[in-house]
């Protein structure tokens, strides 16, 4: 009896420090997976740039290096929202008709009547309304458990429905004057929308990886359950990221008509399926709760390079749609536990033999 009574005691003892080894060695391995990601995809970017300068020896020069960021940036803005829902195990399939909404406003409203008036209160207001309908997407998957998959589908079908009535099919308007000098003005010989791009992937970086929200929502995308019962507001928390998403779309929209100095009904189906991918590629599980904006940051670029490289060949859109949905599918496989054994089996060894 004494020696059962000494074993369940010293097991009692052992257990935490045995719980709190695998916690250490899952978010070891986690880091460790996450890093391996994204060094993968930034060599790809770098290979895919060496590839490029025998169709264009104007490729890897720094002023294409430039025009990548800046087409780029489209895609990191938008790739950042879709991230957040993606970490938590979601999915924001109305991106494309937010970032509609968002550019079919600002053209008729803030450059409608006068491309040049002022953007201090208007885009507050845009953003505010694209902000709402992710507001709606929250509200329907935690209170109606509407599946997100289901959820974010119809509210976009009833934004882009809402935008073809309001239009007539043809929206009207002009790029705003701030927004064109944010595409298009320089700062100190650099383009402005290069500095911006920058300050948005560090403070990206910081709320996704060293802030509470972020925090928060891996473990939301881990295990839901668990993190409501460890006190986090696993609904509240849900609804935000999905505003979170839907703002950084609408945002995307208003770039695009700095951009191009107009709005189509067209101008965010293109960004769905990159969104995604960019996220994937970048390491990100599909399933939430592990990723990092880095990696996010990395697919967007490759996938911006590969986009450049089709158009230098003049390969039609379905070649994209098809890299992409390819791209998207080996990330997938590469993600599955069986291909990671082999890191686990070697960050044991290492652990072992120190």
């Amino acid at each position: 009896m004494r020696e059962s009574r000494t074993h369940t005691q010293q097991q009692g003892v052992d257990r935490p420090g045995s719980l709190a080894r695998q916690s250490d060695e899952r978010g070891s391995i986690r880091i460790q997976r996450e890093t391996i990601s994204a060094i993968a995809v930034y060599l790809a970017c770098i290979v895919a740039l060496l590839l490029s300068k025998f169709i264009n020896p104007e490729f890897g020069s720094l002023h294409q290096l430039q025009t990548i960021l800046m087409l780029a940036s489209f895609l990191i803005v938008c790739s950042f929202g879709q991230g957040l829902t993606i970490l938590i195990g979601g999915l924001d399939l109305s991106v494309p008709s937010l970032i509609t909404l968002g550019g079919v406003l600002t053209a008729s409203w803030m450059g409608g009547a006068s491309p040049d008036a002022g953007a201090g209160w208007q885009i507050p207001v845009i953003l505010a309304v694209c902000a709402c309908t992710g507001a709606f997407n929250g509200v329907g998957i935690i209170f109606f458990k509407v599946p997100p998959f289901i959820m974010t589908l119809a509210s976009g079908i009833v934004v882009y429905s809402l935008c073809l009535g309001a239009t007539g099919g043809n929206p009207s308007g002009a790029s705003p004057h701030a927004l064109s000098v944010l595409m298009s003005g320089r700062l100190g010989g650099m383009p402005i929308i290069t500095l911006f791009t920058i300050a948005f992937c560090v403070l990206a970086v910081v709320i996704q990886g060293k802030t509470t929200f972020g925090r928060s929502l891996y473990a939301i995308g881990s295990n839901p359950v668990a993190a409501h019962i460890a006190g986090i507001r696993v609904g509240r928390l849900t609804i935000l990221t999905y505003v979170a998403s839907a703002t950084f779309a609408g945002f995307v929209g208003m770039m695009l008509v700095g951009y191009s100095n107009g709005a189509t009904l067209r101008m965010g189906e293109f960004y769905l399926l990159p969104s995604i991918a960019a996220v994937v590629i970048g390491g990100s599980s599909i399933l939430g709760g592990r990723g990092a904006f880095l990696g996010t940051l990395g697919g967007a670029i490759l996938l911006t390079i590969l986009d450049m490289i089709i158009t230098s060949l003049g390969l039609e859109q379905g070649w994209r749609t098809m890299i992409e949905g390819a791209l998207i599918l080996a990330a997938v496989v590469l993600q599955h536990e069986k291909a990671l054994d082999a890191v686990r089996t070697a960050l044991r060894k290492k652990r072992n033999a120190q």
